[in-house]
């Protein structure tokens, strides 16, 4: 089994932020063990490759493991350059470097290692151990994704975390909240809460980047005269202009009605579908008309040229 995160995405190590986030949302969601129940492997997987994620969509740990400073897993890999070996003394671990001119001057091993680690960010700090980082997954309707929103999310200790879901976030995405996951050994500082956002479809709505795709229908005179029509967006309904001759299946543009994502500072159209809809009864006046209107008028609209 690949440990190398990169390996694990099936990217590579110049790979863009977007591709390594496109690569893990393809893989979560075929792996996720709601969609896999009662399959272990599946559900290995998927945590295999949501740790991967959460690596190298963390700008600094991934420079980090680009550097061997950490390794797959996010933790500190020793520096070697430091120091050769350890000896025990009788008052405890003490260090001893092996420079072939005769041991240097002995000191306190947590002396030695909080000088080893006390210039590093990541997992330690003064010495001291970082907790490690508790996964959550959090599920939110379409709109709260779209618009942003507040949830809390009960642990299984009955403790409470008040998340803030940002404007766009997407499906898969990993929201990261400092400091709220277990408690560092020996007084060390806290890991983090690394929250998985699940985003429920939307009966209406489609999210295609930061756009939103939605199917209006249309009556048939609606269509012919053009009309003004009102539609829904994720923030209300609004009043579009339908043209004169409409199609269906013609897309018209609702400039900035998409996703004012927060996290990009990019906000998105609307693309509205048009879907010509007859009406349930046709009367005698519409097929007298239509087919007056068509031995008039020649047109086929199968015909390329």
């Amino acid at each position: 089994m690949a440990t190398d995160p990169y390996e694990i995405l099936g990217v590579g190590r110049k790979a863009s932020q977007d591709d390594i986030r496109k690569a893990y949302r393809k893989l979560a969601k075929a792996h996720h063990p709601d969609l896999n129940p009662g399959n272990q492997g599946a559900a290995d997987r998927f945590k295999e490759v949501t740790a991967a994620y959460d690596l190298l969509s963390d700008a600094d740990k991934r420079a980090r493991f680009d550097r061997g400073e950490i390794d797959a897993s996010g933790a500190e890999r020793p520096q070697h350059q430091f120091y050769r070996d350890f000896a025990e003394t009788p008052g405890g671990f003490r260090y001893r470097a092996t420079t072939g001119a005769g041991d240097a001057a002995a000191g306190d091993f947590g002396d030695i290692f909080s000088e080893i680690f006390g210039g590093f960010g990541g997992r330690r700090a003064g010495g001291r151990s970082q907790g490690a980082d508790a996964r959550y997954g959090l599920e939110v309707d379409f709109l709260d994704a779209v618009n942003g929103a507040r949830r809390r999310i009960t642990l299984p200790d009955g403790q409470v975390l008040d998340v803030t879901v940002p404007a766009g976030v997407d499906d898969g995405q990993v929201l990261r909240l400092k400091g709220k996951g277990a408690p560092g050994p020996g007084g060390g500082p806290p890991g983090d809460a690394l929250i998985e956002v699940r985003v429920k479809p939307h009966p209406q709505f489609q999210r295609q980047g930061d756009d939103i795709a939605v199917e209006v229908p249309v009556a048939l005179h609606e269509a012919v005269l053009g009309a003004k029509i009102e539609v829904p967006t994720p923030t209300g309904r609004v009043t579009m202009t339908i043209p004169a001759g409409a199609s269906s299946g013609q897309v018209l543009r609702l400039k900035g009605k998409g996703i004012a994502n927060t996290m990009t500072g990019r906000t998105g159209d609307q693309l509205v579908t048009l879907k010509l809809v007859m009406p349930k009864t046709i009367d005698a006046d519409l097929k007298g008309f239509m087919r007056q209107w068509g031995e008039a008028h020649a047109y086929d609209p199968r015909r390329t040229s």
